[in-house]
């Protein structure tokens, strides 16, 4: 049996095991397991061992538990809460202004977050319930939350970014300054969207009542106060990574460690809000860590068939595709994979065999990097299992169907595909900053 074959039943294997339901970290540590072992023997640990112990020994790993503590610390004391408070106060006014303020929301909550599972947990119990009370669309509103969550994956300090620099061996400074851009420019076309969405049918978003307008101007300028705290743990978790003065694990301590402090200032540092923190981020960091183990011995073993070389043999040689042609190839794998592995499966069966071909082809990992991340939220909200769709339809309330969900992610799903495609024909949206940073 030739090796092109085997790599090709290897990863159907682990498609099989995973439609099974097992869990991810399961379903392809199996199949490493087996073929390492019917390949090469009691020898074939070795492979995945070696590799496994390559990332334990890497210092930034320390990253993915701190960042992950930080964003519960600050949804689970309730910070995010009044940072959502002074946005319906000055957007309410606005037709669709709470779900403008719902977006802008989850874009702070991610450059304090780098998950969008807390951007969803955030947005469908505090923006979603306020936004249906006010008559708001219940369709429109279910879209605008999941779109806005999935910011998390991709506006610094991304967690995704962080993996992907672990895997694909890239900068992760020069990684977060390139989603800056491409993050704030789909939530603009979020805005915009439903900007134009409201004007064309006012009554998916009727403005704030005229009783509740009566706000003076001196409590609306306080209510802003509530954006200071973010905006403080935002500086000095990236601005000190990125001025040089922290290292990124150090940077990731100083983010975990502000938002204990905010906490700590608010009076809301309980012993509930202090458990609930750690049991979260412990029970998600475990999660990534069984994941990341898994795929690298997959990712090993995948790799000493000489898979790498197959695949682009097989784009290019034999089926005759441009660079173009290949780097959309992995895009579509993606958006197929996304309807039933989250981000983290996806980037550590993959990333090890695209990365390296995605360079050959001489195209810019960073910017791929970016290409990525977009293309992970779009999966994330693409039926039929789109991640995004069950953590939505677990956390919605009961009047929000499943069919409801479905039928919400349709236009943003668009406006996200319009954002790649700007990104893909524009590489200086990813690019330019990252490169004015580092004097490329």
């Amino acid at each position: 049996m030739s090796y092109e074959l085997i790599a090709l039943l290897m990863f159907a294997s682990m498609m099989l095991m995973l439609l099974t339901g097992q869990r991810v970290f399961g379903a392809i540590g199996f199949v490493a397991t087996i073929f390492a072992l019917m390949l090469w023997g009691t020898g074939g640990s070795e492979m995945p061992f070696t590799a496994a112990f390559k990332l334990f020994n890497w210092y930034p790993l320390l990253t993915l538990p701190l960042f992950i503590y930080m964003g519960y610390m600050l949804s689970e004391s309730g910070i995010a809460s009044d940072l959502y408070h002074a946005f319906h106060v000055w957007f309410g006014p606005l037709r669709g202004g709470l779900a403008i303020g719902t977006i802008g929301l989850m874009v702070v909550i991610s450059a304090m977050n780098g998950l969008s599972v807390a951007g969803m947990a955030i947005g469908a119990s505090i923006a979603l319930p306020e936004m249906l009370r006010r008559g708001y669309d219940k369709i429109m509103i279910t879209g605008v939350v999941q779109a806005g969550s999935s910011l998390g994956i991709l506006v610094p300090p991304s967690v995704v970014l962080v993996l992907y620099g672990m895997i694909a061996r890239q900068p992760v400074g020069q990684l977060w300054l390139a989603g800056v851009f491409p993050g704030l420019m789909l939530a603009g076309l979020f805005m915009l969207y439903i900007v134009i969405r409201c004007w064309l049918q006012p009554e998916l978003g009727p403005p704030l009542a005229e009783e509740e307008r009566q706000i003076p101007l001196k409590e609306k300028l306080k209510l802003l106060r509530a954006g200071i705290l973010p905006f403080l743990i935002f500086f000095f978790m990236t601005g000190l990574f990125l001025m040089g003065i922290t290292s990124l694990v150090e940077s990731s301590a100083v983010g975990a460690a502000s938002a204990t402090i905010a906490a700590l200032a608010k009076r809301r540092l309980t012993r509930h809000v202090l458990e609930e923190t750690l049991r979260k981020s412990l029970g998600i960091s475990c999660m990534f860590m069984w994941v990341i183990l898994a795929a690298l011995a997959f990712g090993a073993v995948f790799d000493g068939l000489g898979a790498v070389k197959a695949i682009e043999s097989l784009f290019i040689e034999r089926w005759g595709l441009s660079p173009w042609g290949v780097l959309i190839m992995m895009q579509l794998s993606y958006l197929l994979m996304g309807t039933f592995l989250d981000d983290t499966a996806m980037l550590v069966i993959v990333a090890p065999l695209y990365v390296p071909l995605v360079i050959s082809l001489g195209f810019d990992p960073i910017w791929y990097g970016v290409l990525y991340t977009i293309t992970c939220q779009i999966a994330y909200m693409t039926p039929p299992f789109g991640y995004n769709l069950f953590l939505m339809r677990a956390m919605a309330p009961p009047e929000i169907s499943l069919l409801d969900i479905y039928r919400s992610i349709v236009p943003f799903v668009m406006v996200m595909c319009f954002g790649l495609a700007l990104v893909m024909i524009f590489p200086q949206i990813a690019l330019w900053l990252p490169n004015l940073y580092y004097g490329k």
